[in-house]
């Protein structure tokens, strides 16, 4: 029986038995068993450090008795993503967001916003009275990309690439291609209110379009906006990317200067992001509550000592300097249910101060957070194996807010039914305009006016299998940086 200091296991030594009546040179070694020195970096970096590791029985401490028991266990699985996948707690249910990747190079750009894209994201849906065709709908183009050199607009309609009409077992691998074309169609809503009558007719327009390495400015689409002697802040703020914490603070410099008295956050396509990002967007917002607690993250029982509070900031570092701060008491969030983790973090962050008026569809329900871990001594970058680039990005802490309140597994949706709405595929409006449907009712609500809308369940419903999903979409990560003296000579 050996024993483990955090369950991380040293090399298997296999000592000799030799007798006194034999040559050494007689003796044959048995031979030596290898690890699979992959799927050893994965099972100690989730043993020491899963959010869920009690749950896994696996994981446990005293789970092998012996190195051998232990290295044919990890031998057992010749695939990595196999085994880490073996790893997780109730997938469907519980852990949806933990994740491997064979290529952290490329993982670690996207943190940095940079990512192979040709700048179109969609929403996807059954064509009106057919379970397998599919259409889509642009719900963004990103700015100076492939697609905005195109003229793509927000709204547009296709259900074909390439000449082939879409179908739900054929869209996600036409779209992945590097290199595609989309055929465009008109959607006609045939008069009436209910999508039960609706159909498509094809044109003859398209638009060839090239995946190519991107960055993305998540400071999408600033606006200010004087209605009825009221000014009303609008930001479309597509992720939490600490690169680009600068060109947030300096949105909210512009609020503040044009003396912007209402903000309306549109978190409907941001999948998440950096913690840090996100305490800091919630100190822009307020100013009134520096020193005060924001976030806390809780993490398994090997770390409590790594329980980690965020708090508002009035300055901060990384070019940010001092923090523009609108010290509003409310502020409207749009969301849909691509609005996970750091976004969600926003939502139940600040409503421990603030009000919180939630415009749109029921969002992700993702309050755990992430790291990357990497094959090495502490689980950093430095150092690590150099024979593979496989790393792991497993949830490590839940955050809840300063009253200890989790996001709920199933999401935010707003408490007034008036303000559930899900985005009318023939009228998606443009960003930042007083009448897209979204901003528009928020700036109903904040003028005191009135005007009705669909509610959340008079709009078809987007499909959840998208291509153009990004890989850190549901994701809410912290820097393995911040949290180092924990992980120091672990293995």
């Amino acid at each position: 029986m050996k024993i483990l200091k955090f369950a991380l296991f040293a090399l298997v030594v296999f000592s000799l038995n030799v007798s006194c009546s034999k040559d050494k040179d007689d003796e044959v070694p048995p031979p030596a068993v290898v690890k699979n020195e992959i799927n050893d970096f994965i099972w100690t970096a989730m043993n020491f450090a899963y959010l869920y590791k009690a749950d896994i029985p696996n994981l446990a401490d005293n789970r092998f008795a012996t190195d051998e028991a232990y290295t044919n266990y990890i031998n057992g699985y010749s695939v990595p993503e196999e085994f880490f996948e073996s790893l997780i707690y109730q997938r469907e249910v519980v852990d949806r967001f933990s994740f491997i990747t064979s290529d952290y190079v490329a993982l670690e750009q996207q943190f940095q916003g940079v990512f192979k894209s040709n700048g179109l994201e969609s929403n996807f849906y059954y064509q009106p009275g057919s379970n397998s065709k599919v259409f889509g709908v642009i719900r963004l183009v990103l700015n100076d990309s492939e697609a905005s050199a195109a003229g793509l607009k927000r709204g547009q309609v296709f259900n074909a690439i390439d000449g082939v009409p879409m179908t739900v077992d054929n869209f996600n691998t036409l779209l992945n291609q590097e290199t595609y074309t989309l055929n465009f169609a008109t959607y006609n809503d045939n008069g009436t209110s209910t999508p039960d009558d609706d159909f498509l007719e094809s044109t003859s327009e398209t638009a060839t379009l090239t995946k190519k390495p991107y960055t993305e400015n998540p400071v999408h689409t600033t606006k200010v906006l004087d209605i009825n002697g009221s000014k009303i802040g609008y930001l479309m703020y597509t992720s939490f990317t600490s690169n680009f914490d600068p060109q947030l603070n300096e949105a909210f410099g512009e609020f503040k200067t044009e003396g912007v008295q209402h903000l309306v956050l549109d978190l409907r396509y941001n999948g998440g992001g950096s913690v840090n990002t996100a305490s800091l967007l919630a100190s822009m917002i307020t100013g009134q509550f520096n020193g005060q607690v924001f976030s806390k993250l809780v993490w398994n029982e090997n770390l409590q000592s790594e329980n980690t509070s965020y708090t508002f900031k009035s300055s901060a570092p990384g070019g940010v300097g001092t923090i523009n701060s609108l010290n509003l008491d409310k502020v409207y969030v749009l969301t849909t249910s691509r609005t996970a983790s750091a976004s969600e973090l926003i939502i139940n962050g600040l409503s421990a101060y603030i009000d919180v008026i939630q415009i749109g569809d029921r969002t992700t329900g993702k309050s755990q957070a992430s790291v990357t871990l990497y094959d090495s001594d502490n689980f950093s970058k430095q150092n690590a194996n150099p024979s593979h680039k496989y790393a792991i990005q497993p949830l490590v802490a839940v955050s809840v807010n300063k009253d200890d309140e989790r996001v709920p597994p199933n999401g935010f949706l707003s408490d007034m039914e008036q303000f559930r709405m899900r985005e009318a595929v023939n009228n998606l409006g443009i960003l930042g305009d007083a009448s897209e449907p979204f901003l528009a009712k928020a700036i109903a609500n904040i003028t005191g006016s009135g005007r009705p809308f669909p509610t959340v369940d008079q709009n078809l419903i987007p499909l959840k299998d998208h291509v153009d999903t990004k890989l850190l979409d549901n994701e809410m990560y912290i820097d393995i940086l911040d949290h180092l003296p924990a992980f120091q000579n672990l293995r």
